[in-house]
């Protein structure tokens, strides 16, 4: 029998195990990542937050909002994959 049909028997610890990462990555973008050991992606994320967010502080119009879209992004891209991760590995 497929195992896909089992539901986990962790319940409400499932969901608490990846709220660590998901924080210190709400914190700093790419923290996350680096706790849950992913270290090439927490450099990527964190570098991407840092670019974009140094374009919308130069408030050029139209390429500021754009970065600033880009930034938002790459945060809830963080702190999902964050917390996503952070529950499968612990």
């Amino acid at each position: 029998m497929s195992k896909a049909l089992i539901k986990s028997s962790g319940g409400r610890a499932d969901n608490v195990r990846g709220i660590v990462p998901a924080v210190c990555s709400a914190v700093v973008p790419g923290v996350g990542q680096l706790i849950n050991g992913e270290t090439d992606k927490a450099i990527g994320v964190f570098v991407v937050a840092v670019i974009s967010a140094s374009g919308f502080v130069a408030a050029i119009p139209l390429i500021g909002s754009v970065a600033g879209l880009v930034y938002g992004a790459t945060w809830l891209y963080g702190v999902a994959d964050g917390f996503l991760e952070g529950r499968k590995k612990r």
